[in-house]
């Protein structure tokens, strides 16, 4: 079994910074693929952000690229989602999930283990 908690949600202003936390346990990750997702309210949840084990290839969504950056603490099994630049488009519970195999996904069904989620507001 593998739990994730995520941690580092808060209130930003627009422009603002935040970092995400997702620390997973259960089990040790030398494969497989973490991702960030996020719901607004109203809407359906959307792929963020993609991280694989083996090689450290990360995937973003268009609406993230280049403004958020995921990265990693081996020792720590936690993966991390450093957020830059933030609108108040981004508000969202934001997820961490963890699927076994090599492929990045962007479809949530193909992810094995979800976290519980931490609140991201921006203000405008």
């Amino acid at each position: 079994q593998v739990q994730l908690v995520e941690s580092g949600g808060g209130l930003v202003q627009a422009g603002g910074s935040l970092r995400l936390s997702c620390a997973a346990s259960g089990r040790t990750f030398s494969s497989g693929v973490m991702g960030w997702f996020r719901q607004a309210p109203g809407k359906e949840r959307e792929f963020v952000a993609a991280f694989r084990w083996s090689g450290g290839s990360t995937w973003y969504a268009d609406s993230v690229e280049g403004r958020f950056t995921i990265t990693r603490d081996n020792a720590k099994n936690t993966i991390y989602l450093q957020m830059n630049s933030l609108k108040p488009d981004d508000t969202a519970v934001y997820y961490c999930a963890a699927r076994q195999g090599f492929f990045f996904s962007t479809k949530e069904q193909t992810y094995d283990y979800w976290g519980q989620g931490t609140q991201v507001t921006v203000s405008s």
